[in-house]
């Protein structure tokens, strides 16, 4: 017997190709993984599936053992004779796996299956993990996936030991894209349907599937094809079998369990059994010939069945489109490959041959339902579409939202059952139903959506009407802050409200909705036409200081014909001011709260009180009565308030702070103008000028040229006065308009120089040319006499 031991990894061949049990090799085996010194802490994993099916090659790859694998250029053949057991590398706790000759192989024969059973039969008594591996493209298939081998290998398990929890792993090789959620079902299914046929001892008739074994099902890409990806699920598969033996781990029911001193004994006592047992591979002649000719039969037929050109066009046409008269074609293709199956099965065992029928029936609606299932998805799709089209046809035309999406309901659901009974199968009896309750909530979803969607466009256009009918004008009135502004957006609101409300009942009355459902919607609108209000009040609260200085503004600096005041001495400033400031209170005391009802409050009363004139008890230092020294009103609720009392003294404050540089301006203004306005000395200055001067103004009288000469003097300095301005730069201060002056003086008195010179040069170049013409005058006139005094002579 042979032996290998490399890379950590130590093998051994456990039974031969004859079926001879390796005691001294398996004792050796044994020894080298020191398995007597792990008592319970170990486990058994094996592997079993069709030949060349790529075993060993996943064992390599999982456990990381040495097993002999096939050479794919030199055709598929048997590789693996007989059972051999390794130790897997690198998992704890200690691991041995055992590979199994392959099943279904040409070297045996047809007729020689007694070892495949055994063996099998072995390793579902042995392990703990049972790995059954299969090609993706032979699920639902007889032989490929091990189905008459399990079902002889539960029957005779029960009977021959006691019963122990299993662990039995499919794993799919070669994955198409195929879900494996959509893979698993069926096997599931299958694994159940033989246990469910297998005859159970009295003790366990009643006893479920998961009381013996645990089934998982793994899928793996294609090792040739997707190599990288292939180790990578085999890398993420081989840390399930880390810590197999915990609870809940793979091999985590240790029920009879053998101890690891006594695993030679009991696997070649478990092996000597089995092959004693002949009620294993000898079942009656006539039902075994039945059974394997009805299968072949049943197999060419399914065959025949997936490979006929009208089902495989039938098949892809039904992918791209609902297809007329479905259920008839499909029906007449079965019933066809149905009767050839009776034709060539008729002289067969009749119990074999109704149950291979019936299986092939079976087989024949599982390959066909998913090509019923697209047909009816076709036909639900198509159906939601037509109803979608048809359903905003009727809305654009006018019709009533409910109105339409009923008719519309009832005709297309009609068409969907039509063209469903058309699909129907005879062989089968499927239920539509699901498909049909499907379509029905889509189409109840669409209706709601779209009832939503009209919904809330017949609320937005409403509430846009309302906010624009709404935010300017009480913007407007808000700015204008006098007695009657909140009566007036009262009445703007209420008018507006009754305007929306009624065209917004108008639009709702299409929709057939229930009168509370209808009134909240309205309740809503009325909520959003007083919000719109609230929230431009509260947005021009935030800007009242803004409001209140541009106010006080126009009302100071601007007279009741709105044109700029110049302040010439004759205004009340104080006055003016009183006006403008109470103004701005006014706006103030608008802005302080939401008076949306009809009800009375003192705020403009405590505003006047307490910041007119300063306001009296701040003056007086008394704290305590300040009515102003809290933040709430007394009659207006703080959801209503805008503005709280403690704000607004902070406001007033700050108003009067800022305004008060315009009030000191315009002081400032007129005490200069008044200034400008009075530069005569005062009278006593007169009467002492006059005494004292009266000798100088005599000696004037006496001598008239000293007149000439201060009358030349007075307007010389009168048209210096004008042209420098000396009044307008003395309105300004003393000092400013001595500098102003000292800098324009000379240029002002050059330039008045210059235009003496100019005009006095104009005259002198006037005269000259004066003369010349009254001379040619002359001379004209003379020449013009000359006749006559000629003809006088005459």
């Amino acid at each position: 017997m042979l032996s290998d031991k490399s890379d950590g990894c130590c093998s051994t061949h456990l039974i031969d190709g004859d079926g001879v049990f390796n005691v001294a090799g398996v004792e050796n085996f044994i020894k080298e993984v020191k398995l007597a010194e792990c008592g319970l802490s170990y486990a058994i994993v094996s592997i079993m599936g069709p030949q060349s099916s790529g075993k060993s090659t996943l064992l390599n790859h999982l456990f990381g053992t040495n097993f002999r694998e096939m050479d794919a250029y030199k055709g598929r053949s048997q590789t693996t004779k007989g059972i051999w057991m390794a130790r897997c590398v690198g998992i704890e706790p200690c691991t041995l796996v055992m590979d199994l000759e392959g099943t279904d192989g040409r070297e045996r024969g047809e007729d020689d299956t007694t070892f495949e059973k055994q063996s099998a039969l072995f390793a579902l008594a042995v392990s703990d993990i049972v790995l059954i591996n299969m090609w993706c493209h032979d699920i639902g298939r007889e032989q490929a996936a091990n189905k008459p081998l399990l079902k002889t290998v539960f029957q005779v398990m029960m009977r021959l030991f006691s019963p122990r929890k299993t662990t039995l792993m499919f794993v799919i090789r070669d994955k198409t894209r195929t879900p494996l959620e959509n893979l698993e079902p069926v096997l599931r299914e299958d694994i159940q349907k033989i246990w469910d046929s297998v005859p159970k001892p009295q003790a366990h008739a009643e006893t479920p599937l998961g009381e013996f074994f645990n089934v998982e099902v793994v899928a793996l890409s294609s090792y040739e094809e997707k190599e990288e990806q292939f180790k990578e699920q085999v890398a993420s598969l081989r840390q399930r079998f880390f810590h197999s033996i915990a609870p809940g781990g793979l091999a985590g029911d240790r029920r009879g369990v053998v101890p690891a001193s006594g695993f030679s004994f009991s696997a070649q006592h478990m092996w000597e059994v089995i092959k004693e047992n002949r009620d294993l591979d000898l079942p009656a002649h006539k039902v075994m010939v039945a059974t394997v000719r009805c299968e072949e039969i049943a197999h060419e037929k399914y065959d025949s069945f997936t490979a006929n050109e009208e089902w495989c066009q039938l098949k892809e046409a039904v992918q791209s489109h609902p297809v007329g008269g479905f259920g008839k074609k499909l029906s007449t293709i079965l019933n066809t490959c149905l009767s050839e199956y009776d034709a060539e099965a008729t002289f067969f065992d009749e119990g074999v041959r109704s149950t291979k029928r019936k299986q092939l029936e079976e087989k024949l609606l599982q390959f066909v339902q998913p090509a019923y299932q697209s047909m009816l998805g076709r036909i639900r799709s198509d159906t939601l579409e037509r109803f979608k089209e048809a359903f905003d046809k009727e809305l654009k035309g006018g019709i009533g939202f409910a109105m339409a999406a009923h008719e519309c309901t009832v005709s297309f659901m009609s068409q969907f059952d039509e063209e469903c009974a058309d699909a129907v199968i005879d062989q089968a009896k499927w239920d539509s139903s699901r498909v049909r309750d499907k379509l029905k909530r889509d189409v109840d979803a669409h209706i709601s959506e779209i009832r939503t969607a009209k919904l809330a466009e017949v609320t937005t256009l409403y509430e846009t009407k309302l906010n624009d009918a709404l935010a300017g004008p009480v913007e407007g009135l808000l700015d204008g802050a006098a007695d009657d502004t909140w009566p007036a957006i009262r009445k703007l609101l209420q008018r507006e409200t009754d305007t929306a409300l009624s065209g917004f009942s108008a639009a709702l009355s299409g929709f057939e909705m229930d009168e509370q459902t209808r009134e909240n919607m309205v309740l809503r609108l009325k909520d959003y036409a007083r919000g719109v209000v609230e929230a431009k009040a509260k947005e021009e609260a935030g800007r009242v200081l803004i409001r209140m200085k541009d106010r006080f503004s126009m009302l100071f600096s601007y007279d009741s014909d709105s044109m700029p005041r110049v302040w010439i001495g004759k205004e009340n400033i104080r006055a003016i001011t009183k006006t403008a400031r109470s103004a701005s209170l006014k706006l103030l005391s608008v802005m302080a709260a939401i008076r949306l009802e009809d009800e009375r409050d003192s705020i403009e009363n405590t505003l006047t009180i307490a910041l007119s004139d300063g306001g009296a008890s701040t003056k007086k230092g008394i704290a305590s009565l300040d009515p102003l020294a809290s933040s709430t009103w007394n009659e207006v609720s703080a959801s209503k308030t805008l503005i709280t009392p403690i704000q607004c003294k902070s406001l007033w404050k700050q108003f009067n702070t800022e305004t008060e540089y315009i009030v000191t301006q315009a002081i400032a203004a007129q005490e200069a103008s008044r200034r400008n306005n009075n530069w005569l000395p005062p009278p006593w200055a007169v009467v002492a000028l006059l005494i004292l001067g009266f000798n100088e103004f005599m000696t004037l009288l006496r001598n008239p040229l000293y007149l000439g000469v201060i009358f030349v003097a007075f307007l010389l300095v009168k048209a210096l006065w004008v042209q420098l301005d000396i009044s307008g730069e003395f309105r300004n201060g003393a000092l400013p308009g001595l500098l102003s002056l000292s800098t324009k003086f000379l240029p002002t008195v050059t330039n008045l120089l210059r235009r003496l010179a100019e005009a006095g040069q104009r005259k002198a170049n006037n005269e000259p040319q004066h003369n010349t013409t009254s001379a040619s005058s002359e001379e004209n006139r003379g020449e013009y006499s000359s006749p006559s005094m000629h003809d006088r002579m005459k």
